[in-house]
């Protein structure tokens, strides 16, 4: 019962093979990267074998794709004797629109929804699309998933999601708020939920994933309620490159005084804003700690301050918004990695309940770990986020579910 498992970007495709009848062992994984442009990169790493690398132009996702069957299929460093052995392939689909609150078997309705909304992801629906029509060319008869970032935000009430537009704008062409990381927010939820025995339907939790891309959830009773990504990707936290939340007064300010065309805009907004645009120094936390703490940097320092200062805000504000928290989680690979980011987030949460643990939160990365003392009303907890084994247990649900029925 192997699943592969493919994220593609507009010119990247990251995978994984995940054996689910054993215990959901890692098979092989691997990075593609420079689809399209001259000397691609392929990285393969097999379970118990040599790492394969591999430099060569791959013009398009249908041969990147190609290639990295053959490297699951190859003699010396594949992991399979038969690409029958792959029962499906789940797809990682960055937006799903209001049409999905939940995983899909891929069909032609199904394409034809995610190529329906690439107005709302332009960047990444259409790369998705590209990754499930060449699987479809390259082995037809194994079924296909699509697992949408947005489904599990889908819970959210309508006060939360609705901007304050004129309304006949959400009619016609669903401007709303979506949210993204949907499927870390849900595994860190449930995962964290698993290791401290709570029922999941009487919890309210705060997930925040930081890291490049950032993002915090808002989860009641097992529900997403609020997440601090909007439309796009670009509300809510500060992030690598992007600004988070922004006075839309001051982008139109901006524009007129730079002459920027929406173009210009948007590529200001997503690629030079965030702790980059600030510091100056780079979109990479570790750079910009090093910067801040061993050389004294001013501008890093403000672009670290401001950074936990806006997702302590989103704590204190979901709090509320739920009526209180039982359970704080950071997750992503600033919240896994960053003992300094935690700390300087839950510093002065005392009176939400948060009795933080610095002892144990020292020099913890990468690992499922409590950070809040025993005593501690509201539980502050650590989740190594695996997104891909979400994708992989969603397609075997799907594709199960699906057997079944036919059956029927």
């Amino acid at each position: 019962m192997k699943i592969l498992v493919l994220n593609c970007g507009s010119s990247s495709i990251k995978y994984q093979l995940i054996d689910m009848a054993n215990n959901a062992e890692l098979l092989a994984k691997g990075l593609l990267e420079r689809v399209g442009l001259k000397d691609s990169e392929f990285k393969h790493q097999p379970k118990g074998k040599d790492p394969y690398m591999l430099i060569q132009d791959v013009k398009n996702h249908e041969v990147g794709i190609n290639l990295i069957l053959k490297a699951l299929l190859d003699t010396e460093h594949g992991v399979i004797a038969s690409v029958n052995e792959i029962i499906a392939v789940g797809h990682r689909v960055a937006h799903g629109g209001e049409n999905f609150s939940a995983s899909a078997l891929i069909t032609e309705e199904v394409k034809k929804n995610i190529e329906d909304v690439i107005d709302l992801a332009p960047l990444h629906n259409p790369a998705n699309l590209k990754g499930i029509v060449s699987m479809e060319k390259l082995v037809p008869s194994v079924p296909q998933v699509a697992v949408f970032d947005t489904a599990f935000h889908q819970t959210i009430p309508p006060h939360a999601y609705m901007y304050a537009l004129p309304y006949e704008l959400y009619e016609k062409f669903k401007i709303r708020r979506y949210g993204f990381h949907g499927t870390s927010h849900k595994y860190v939820f449930e995962k964290a939920c698993d290791a401290l025995f709570m029922r999941k339907g009487h919890v309210k939790a705060i997930t925040c994933h930081l890291g490049n891309g950032a993002s915090v959830a808002a989860i009641k009773n097992g529900k997403s309620y609020d997440t601090s990504m909007g439309l796009t990707p670009v509300e809510g936290l500060i992030m690598g490159t992007r600004t988070g939340d922004l006075d839309l007064g001051a982008l139109l300010y901006i524009m007129s005084k730079q002459g920027l065309s929406l173009d210009e805009a948007n590529n200001l907004i997503n690629k030079k804003s965030g702790v980059l645009g600030i510091s100056d120094v780079s979109y990479d936390m570790r750079d910009i700690e090093n910067a801040a703490w061993n050389e004294g940097h001013k501008r890093a320092q403000l672009a670290l301050d401001m950074y936990f200062y806006r997702v302590k805000k989103y704590i204190g504000a979901y709090a509320a918004a739920m009526g209180g928290v039982d359970l704080i989680i950071f997750t992503g690979g600033v919240g896994e990695n960053g003992p300094e980011t935690r700390e300087a987030v839950c510093k002065d949460l005392e009176f939400l309940g948060v009795s933080f643990d610095i002892e144990k939160n020292t020099g913890l990365r990468g690992k499922l770990e409590m950070i809040s003392r025993h005593d501690s009303k509201v539980k502050v907890m650590v989740v190594p986020t695996n997104e891909e084994l979400v994708i992989a247990h969603d397609t075997l649900k799907v594709v199960t579910t699906h057997d079944n029925n036919e059956e029927i």
